[in-house]
């Protein structure tokens, strides 16, 4: 995905802050992974919050087009299940970029955390117009819109706590899964 030095910066960072943290983790830690010198590293970024801002810019485009693209789907189940998979697949496909957005966003700077907020929401807005859309075709019961994006989002962003890339499970399986839970429910409709 990425080729550049800039690109080699944004894709150690986001490893490197997965894997300790980002305020564990020190611009002296990245400079060494990078085999750069810390002068170097500030030619590309000023700071390490710019890396972060950075590196949770291109995640949250990068889940904004998924939630874009199954908006083209031609009936609200399928839109559902593709943003899903969507989701899940840049995910799995983007582990450092999306755990370090997820776990980073409140290190941001107010402005650009409100930037990255904007971005956040624009892809749950995504979500909550194909859970209209069902709703007014007549696909999905009448449910509070929010609340239901949220739940779902929910459950699609815990996976950075147990979800592992190579693991037995494909991202987008849990999606379906997920995706079947939330329109068939738990309840047995034979008894």
């Amino acid at each position: 995905m990425l080729t550049t030095t800039r690109d080699r910066i944004l894709e150690e960072a986001a490893r490197l802050f997965t894997q300790k943290g980002y305020e564990a983790t020190s611009v002296q830690d990245l400079a060494e992974v990078l085999g750069l010198s810390k002068a170097a590293l500030y030619h590309y970024f000023r700071s390490k919050e710019e890396i972060l801002y950075e590196v949770s810019l291109l995640a949250l485009r990068g889940l904004v087009e998924a939630g874009e693209r199954a908006l083209e789907e031609p009936d609200p189940k399928r839109a559902l299940l593709a943003f899903m998979q969507g989701h899940a697949r840049f995910f799995e496909e983007n582990y450092p970029f999306f755990v370090t957005m997820l776990q980073g966003i409140q290190s941001l700077s107010p402005e650009r955390r409100a930037q990255t907020v904007a971005l956040r929401d624009r892809h749950e807005g995504n979500l909550r117009r194909i859970l209209r859309w069902g709703m007014e075709e007549g696909a999905f019961r009448q449910v509070d819109v929010a609340l239901a994006g949220r739940a779902i989002l929910s459950m699609l962003n815990w996976m950075i706590r147990w979800f592992r890339p190579g693991g037995p499970l494909r991202a987008e399986e849990v999606a379906r899964f997920y995706f079947e839970l939330i329109l068939k429910g738990l309840e047995d409709e034979s008894s």
